[in-house]
């Protein structure tokens, strides 16, 4: 039985009649001969693996990682061969190479992407290669995707996708800088940034017009829906929207230009806080209100009417009457859900009066149409 170490390195040798030889001595060695046999085996195809690495070097990849993953297919290839189908050296190649094409696609890429796009990247950059050399100029999009017979689409995917490959480092020193790293090369001064502080403010103030302003300053300038097309939105005539506009924008300008938030203005330019008058008919509150039920005036209502209810203990029922009030927020609805709630558990019944129809639509929208007294 001839033995491995009597045979010269696999490199100055046939690499068929090596491994036949080494074939031919494992078939009748025991476990631990086989294991030595295939070791001796594997450090003198060590050339071998090291010279097939070396096609790789120079594309991103360290040469010892290079090399260590063919030594792995190296042995995987002597583990799996069989003189019977084939030559080693053929075999050995195929799965050493496969295995370090298989490293560059698992560990090679900066950023993973799907392996239809890494086999696209690389035909696309052969078929760039070969029309550049054919036609002595950097080949079109369309070239390539005739080459290839792709779309062009496809071709600019497979582009992008090689830009995933490999990442410049922003601590790299950058070239005809004196040592500057590419990182303190890139930004500039963003003037948005001086804007923050404003758009901030301008968003909470917004927060305070009441709905119908907010959903007319919406509809134009994040809509771009024209005052006649607001109009029609709304119900109401273009030139009410552009006085509801006018109004809107020249309280936001005061009040971006002031220490403290003005009071919100009605139509007449009257001060419309909310105001509250309350009366007594027998055992019944009667509570008359002004102005616009918004989130600015919300919590204020609230509390006066759930103080009513708490002092009035000889109410026998709750009378609201919103003929003063324009308008009604979401604020001002989450007031009326909490007086429905506190009357029922104190058994006192409420009626909401003097709906304006703008009003009455919110309020019967919100579920509250049997506060409503018709």
């Amino acid at each position: 039985m001839p033995d491995t170490e009597d045979i010269e390195p696999l490199e100055d040798l046939d690499h068929a009649a090596h491994a036949y030889a080494y074939a031919y001595a494992c078939a009748g060695a025991g476990p631990s001969q086989r294991d030595r046999l295939r070791a001796d085996f594997v450090g003198l195809a060590l050339p071998f693996a090291r010279r097939l690495s070396r096609r790789y070097y120079g594309r991103g990849e360290s040469p010892d990682d290079l090399e260590q993953v063919a030594r792995l297919g190296l042995v995987k290839s002597v583990n799996r061969f069989d003189p019977r189908r084939g030559s080693f050296t053929a075999y050995a190649i195929v799965t050493i190479t496969g295995e370090i094409k298989r490293h560059f696609r698992n560990h090679g890429w900066g950023v993973h992407v799907p392996r239809r796009m890494q086999n696209l990247s690389l035909e696309v950059g052969h078929a760039r290669s070969a029309l550049t050399a054919e036609l002595s100029r950097r080949p079109t999009d369309e070239e390539i995707a005739e080459r290839l017979g792709i779309a062009v689409a496809a071709v600019r995917d497979g582009q992008i996708s090689a830009a995933a490959y490999a990442q410049s480092s922003l601590n790299a020193e950058t070239d005809g800088y004196g040592g500057v790293e590419a990182g303190e090369l890139l930004g500039a001064p963003d003037p948005g940034l001086d804007l923050v502080d404003d758009r901030a403010s301008l968003e909470r103030l917004i927060c305070r017009l009441p709905d119908r302003e907010r959903r007319i300053l919406r509809l134009r300038f994040y809509d771009n829906l024209s005052q006649a097309e607001i109009a029609r939105e709304t119900g109401v005539s273009q030139m009410h929207v552009s006085r509801l506009m006018t109004r809107a924008l020249a309280w936001l300008r005061q009040a971006m230009l002031s220490d403290t938030t003005p009071p919100w203005a009605g139509p007449d330019g009257t001060d419309h806080r909310l105001a509250l008058a309350t009366t007594w008919d027998g055992d019944v509150i009667r509570c008359g209100v002004l102005g616009e039920l918004d989130r600015d005036n919300a919590a204020h209502l609230r509390n006066e009417l759930l103080a009513l209810l708490r002092d009035g203990g000889r109410a026998r029922g709750l009378e609201l009457d919103l003929a003063g009030v324009p308008l009604v927020d979401a604020a001002g609805i989450g007031v009326l859900v909490t007086l429905h709630e506190v009357a029922r558990v104190r058994r006192i019944p409420v009626r909401v009066t003097g709906l304006q129809p703008y009003v009455a639509q919110i309020v019967a929208a919100s579920g509250l149409q049997t506060l409503i007294d018709d």
